[in-house]
This record gives C-alpha cells, sequence and structure tokens, in this order.
C-alpha cells in the first residue's frame, strides 16, 4: 500500500511537470501542403494533456457545418472503431479496444501513461466484435443491430471481396463467408496472414483495404514504439503497408517509414492513400499528422526523420541514407491530432463543396497544449491530389467548455444513401451527417 502511495506521488508530479509545455503556433500553421516545422522542444516527462472522457449528456450532438445534419445513427455500442458499408447498405462496426499488451509501457511513463489513457476512455476491455447495424427503412437511423461475429481479437479493419469477409484481428488478417444480406456469421475463421503482434503490439490496430481488382489486400502495421526506442528489431515489418496476395497469403511490404497508417481509400485514377500518426514527446507544436498519397517501395521517414528530411536527432544510431530517401508527405493535418479515420468523398450526397476529396476524423491529442483534433475535417481535392485549400470543418463540438470529451471520432465511412457516418469510440455512438434539406 505504502509502495502505491508513493509511485501514486510520483506520478502526480509528473504530470505536473509535464503539463508545463505549450505550444507556440497555431494548429493551422502545421496544416496544408507547407506546415510550419518549430525546433523540436523535447522534455523529461512528455507534455500530458488529455481531454477526460465524460460522454454525451442527453440531448447533446457534435455540431455540424451549416447546411449539414448530425444525427446518432445508432448508440449503445460498446468503443465502436471502425466501420465499413456493405454493398446492400449494411453498415458493420468494430467495437473494439486494445489487447492485453503486458511489455507496452513498462516503468514509471508507462504507468503514467496508463492513468492517462484510463482517463480518455481507452482502457476499457475489449468487445471483440462485429455488429451490423441496417437501417430497413431509410430513415437515417439503424432499427437492425445484430452481432455479427464475436471472439475476435482486438478487430479493426473489415473488408468484403464478393463472398468473402475479411477482418483485421490485431495478430491476423482472417477471411470468412458472407451472402449479402447475412446477419450472423457462424463459420470459424480462415487466417490468411499472420501480422505482427506480440506482448508489446505498441500500436495495435490493424486496417484493411482491398485493391480495386480484388486481387490483393492493403493492411497497415503501426509501429511497436514511438521512435524506436525498443529497438528496430522490435519493428521488423511494421511502421509499414502490406500488400496481401489473397489466393496465396503472401505479402510484401509496399511502402514502410510510416509510423501508424490507419485509414486508407483509393483516390480518384487509383492511388492508394492514407493519414499516419507521427511521433509523439517532441513538444507541442511537432509532429503534424499527415494525409499521403502511398508510392510502391516509399519511405515516408519514420523514425529517422519527419517531413522528408527533418532528422529526429533523438534515434539512436542515425540513418542519414535512409534519410536520404525519406518522401515528403502530401498534407499536413495539424500536430498531435490524432487523425485516423478517412474516407474519400465518391458517392457522397453532401453538399457540393465536400464533392471531391477526403473526410479526415482527428481523435484528439494527449501530448499538445492547448488540445489538438477532435473534429472530422474534409480536405479538397483537385482531381486526384490535394487542391492546397485549408480543410473543410465537418463536425466539431466534441469537447465541453472544461475540455472534458463528450466523444472522440474514429472511423468514417460514406454510408448507401452518401451520407457520413462517424464512429465515436467515447460516446459508444455511430453519428451519421447529411446535407440539411
Amino acid at each position: 500500500m505504502k509502495l502505491a502511495i508513493i509511485v501514486s506521488v510520483m506520478a502526480s508530479s509528473a504530470l505536473q511537470v509535464a503539463c508545463a509545455e505549450t505550444a507556440t503556433l497555431q494548429v493551422s500553421d502545421g496544416t496544408g501542403m507547407q506546415p510550419k516545422l518549430s525546433p523540436p522542444h523535447t522534455t523529461l516527462i512528455p507534455t500530458v494533456n488529455i481531454a477526460p472522457a465524460r460522454g454525451w449528456p442527453q440531448g447533446v450532438a457534435p455540431r455540424a457545418a451549416p447546411d449539414l445534419r448530425v444525427v446518432a445513427f445508432a448508440t449503445g455500442l460498446n468503443h465502436p472503431r471502425w466501420l465499413t458499408v456493405l454493398p446492400n447498405g449494411d453498415v458493420l462496426v468494430a467495437e473494439s479496444n486494445a489487447p492485453d499488451r503486458p511489455d507496452d509501457g513498462t516503468g514509471l511513463k508507462g504507468f503514467i501513461m496508463k492513468l492517462v489513457m484510463k482517463r480518455a476512455g481507452a482502457s476499457t476491455p475489449s468487445a471483440n466484435r462485429i455488429t451490423l447495424l441496417r437501417d430497413s427503412h431509410g430513415t437515417g437511423v439503424a432499427d437492425i443491430r445484430t452481432v455479427l461475429l464475436e471472439g475476435l481479437n482486438s478487430p479493426f479493419g473489415m473488408a468484403l471481396v464478393g463472398t468473402d469477409l475479411y477482418v483485421a484481428d490485431t495478430d491476423a488478417l482472417l477471411r470468412f463467408p458472407y451472402a449479402t444480406g447475412q446477419t450472423r456469421i457462424t463459420t470459424l475463421g480462415v487466417v490468411v496472414a499472420r501480422l505482427p503482434a506480440g506482448t508489446i503490439n505498441h500500436h495495435w490496430t490493424k486496417n484493411v483495404l482491398a485493391s480495386e481488382d480484388g486481387s490483393k489486400l492493403f493492411v497497415t502495421i503501426g509501429s511497436n514504439s514511438n521512435i524506436g526506442e525498443n529497438g528496430m528489431a522490435a519493428e521488423a515489418e511494421r511502421a509499414a503497408i502490406w500488400e496481401v496476395d489473397i489466393s496465396s497469403g503472401t505479402h510484401r511490404i509496399f511502402a514502410s517509414g510510416l509510423r501508424n497508417p490507419n485509414g486508407l481509400a483509393w483516390a480518384p485514377g487509383g492511388a492508394l492513400w492514407t493519414v499516419v500518426n507521427e511521433r509523439d514527446e517532441f513538444g507541442s507544436d511537432l509532429v503534424p499528422d499527415y494525409l499521403t498519397s502511398v508510392r510502391d517501395g516509399g519511405f515516408y521517414g519514420w523514425p529517422y526523420s519527419y517531413f522528408g528530411d527533418h532528422v529526429d536527432a533523438r534515434v539512436d544510431p542515425p540513418r542519414p541514407d535512409k534519410v536520404a530517401k525519406a518522401a515528403i508527405p502530401d498534407y499536413a493535418l495539424g500536430p498531435h491530432t490524432a487523425s485516423l479515420g478517412l474516407a474519400a468523398s465518391a458517392g457522397t450526397t453532401l453538399p457540393a463543396r465536400f464533392a471531391k476529396g477526403m473526410f479526415v476524423s482527428q481523435h484528439g491529442s494527449w501530448n499538445r497544449r492547448p488540445l489538438s483534433g477532435y473534429q472530422v475535417l474534409f480536405v479538397p481535392f483537385d482531381g486526384a491530389r490535394p487542391s492546397g485549400a485549408a480543410p473543410l470543418t465537418v463536425l466539431t463540438g466534441f469537447l465541453d467548455d472544461q475540455g472534458r470529451a463528450f466523444g472522440r471520432p474514429v472511423g468514417v465511412a460514406i454510408d448507401g444513401q452518401g451520407a457520413l457516418l462517424v464512429a465515436d469510440d467515447v460516446g459508444d455512438v455511430i453519428w451519421r451527417v447529411s446535407a440539411a434539406q
């Protein structure tokens, strides 16, 4: 008991120290095609500024941009993280949280981070299921809910290819038979490929997107640390996007140096795009998360550099040869915004300004003072690339006036009627954004 009190006091003191550092730039300075990159600001204890999880009071909802309307498509879920819309309009929701990771976050810093994540609502046991939601009357609200799959292992990404449903658990890519309209799958999944996991498994989420011809699956694999502090052997085939051959299960590294890629989408013209969580503990102004096209064989800097050739001197040993090859991301999304969800606007029935581009959800910061993220944005495109314009606000109001989180947006998807669905893992809601009329 005495030891627990001492540790608690030490953690409290460390948190107070961690609150001292603050941003000198606006989030908008670190957003766009040419973000401002201030000098690094490192501290012994990282900046900790979390929005405690509150949940949505009765009658309160996010704020939609002018000429948009937001309603709850489904409520009472259990930590809904990711979304997939099936061709018949059914919506699949991965209700999921982190798996057991006994060797992740050890020591005093790890103890502090576990306290932080608990306050943020990210420490609940994983439901380990995929729920099917159906709006059978076309009202914009789900009236049918069933458990499609259960007994999974921290599931996240989902993709339907023909009559096969692929699910990315934290440690394996699985295949299940699926028939149109099916509301329950009891068949055991077939392992298509094993995915990096283990007792650290720092970035545990694995997303999946099918190639346009259905022959390949692209799988996101986050890093096993912040900046390689667990040794690069622990990062084998991580911080990458895999290309998996569906027929054989073999894979290759499609792109690397991506600290924590999550959302995946196809842009007009067939290019693969992703959103990436960049590194922490470099000060409130660094490093911007980003949206980027993904080149076959491309290297994007992590952990040796960021935004091209900006060297991270904390990484030992350095790799100037890697830095020289690092690609510059296409579009910065602000520092510590935790940009996770990504959906191309193709098929949307939202107003015309949202017709060409990408929707991005920002789960929100813990390592920035003041807070950043906690919103859904739209990045306008000109053809197959960002236009260079500032992002448009889609959904805000996830924080109360005391800095507590009503909710935190994660996965985004376009539904069968062209509205935008947003998974909220703190509010346990799926929000639906449509044109106001």
